[in-house]
């Protein structure tokens, strides 16, 4: 068996309402990631560290502080073009994007669906491709032993938890909207079987002072 831990990237800028905007860290965000990388340096284990080609993944990969393990980019570990395809939803149905937690809650599985049912624009990532490139990314991570660290994001993570659960739509959506920033999440590859080990983890911030570092936006 092989086991590879997943990591969500920190808290990206979250009154962002384009891909640009939102892609670099906040200064909490920093933090959230400094705070875990002294967490893995403490356990150990890690012998390398693979992360997606986004500003906010490659800012979290280096706030983790394990310089001293080979470190590459895998753009496979990229996020879904959630902007994009809200733009897509509110050409079709006319549903703007949503202005705050309890709207955005609504806003995620109605983008997915609709992203599911091959209603995107053409030129947009298919949501079967989307699927298979992640898939193969956390494959081939595999193949190259345990020990790995991959700093990704959000619809990532959730995407592999339905895979290796047997998730329908709605379930996976749910878990989009309960992965907070840099939390750990641990995959386990028996044979070709990809197995959920872990979900959600978050031992650098239980803290009692940093409770309030707990961000899902």
């Amino acid at each position: 068996m092989t086991a590879l831990t997943l990591i969500r990237h920190g808290q990206a800028n979250s009154h962002a309402r384009n891909e640009a905007e939102y892609d670099r860290l906040s200064s909490l965000g920093h933090q959230q990631a400094r705070w875990l990388g002294e967490h893995l340096r403490s356990i150990g284990g890690f012998d390398r560290v693979v992360s997606g080609s986004m500003r906010r993944q490659r800012e979290t990969a280096a706030g983790l502080n394990l310089d001293a393990r080979p470190q590459r980019e895998d753009p496979r570990l990229n996020e879904l073009d959630y902007f994009a395809l809200s733009k897509a939803l509110e050409a079709r149905d006319g549903i703007p994007f949503p202005d705050g937690p309890m709207a955005f809650a609504a806003h995620v599985p109605q983008v997915l669906q609709m992203w599911r049912e091959g209603h995107a624009a053409p030129d947009h990532e298919t949501y079967d491709h989307f699927r298979a490139r992640v898939f193969g990314a956390l494959t081939d991570a595999a193949r190259d032993g345990p020990g790995a660290v991959l700093v990704t994001s959000t619809g990532v993570i959730a995407t592999l938890c339905a895979l290796a659960l047997g998730l329908e739509a709605e379930m996976k959506a749910r878990m989009f909207l309960r992965i907070m920033n840099t939390s750990v999440h641990r995959f386990v590859f028996d044979g070709d079987t990809l197995h959920l080990a872990q979900f959600g983890a978050t031992p650098h911030l239980d803290l009692p002072d940093r409770h309030a570092a707990r961000t899902y936006y």
